[in-house]
């Protein structure tokens, strides 16, 4: 009588090893840029509550602020990623920028900083925007 084979031999537990290990090589990288691509909409959403703050401050006054505390913002994205702040202002241009926290999850990222201008128009990297 013979006994047929039950389980996995050792050469098939290597293939599926070996398949697995070619999968998270490639897959592990990928995610990691994922996240920090979706991380950036962090920076812009403070981006874009500058530029909000902006408008109605300058509709108030003569002049675009320098600073945060008089737009009633702080100089930390809402998830902490980055550092916002105003870098010109005058009573016709200002410029905003969002570097990223040396000591966060993004601090790997390749854009490091984004900046956003009186127009709108940002002024980094168009891939680091999601504009490319």
């Amino acid at each position: 009588m013979h006994k047929t084979q039950q389980g996995f031999t050792l050469i098939e537990l290597v293939v599926v090893m070996v398949v697995a290990a070619i999968l998270a090589t490639i897959a592990i990288p990928a995610y990691s840029q994922y996240i920090q691509k979706s991380r950036r909409i962090d920076a812009k959403n403070a981006l874009t509550a500058v530029q909000l703050a902006q408008e109605k401050y300058r509709g108030n006054n003569t002049a675009y602020s320098s600073s945060q505390a008089s737009l009633g913002l702080t100089s930390s994205s809402p998830q902490g990623y980055y550092t916002i702040s105003i870098t010109t202002a005058t009573s016709s241009t200002y410029a905003a920028l969002a570097v990223i926290n040396a000591s966060s999850a993004q601090a790997k990222d390749s854009c490091n900083n984004l900046t956003i201008n009186q127009d709108g128009f940002p002024s980094s990297n168009d891939s680091c925007w999601g504009l490319q």
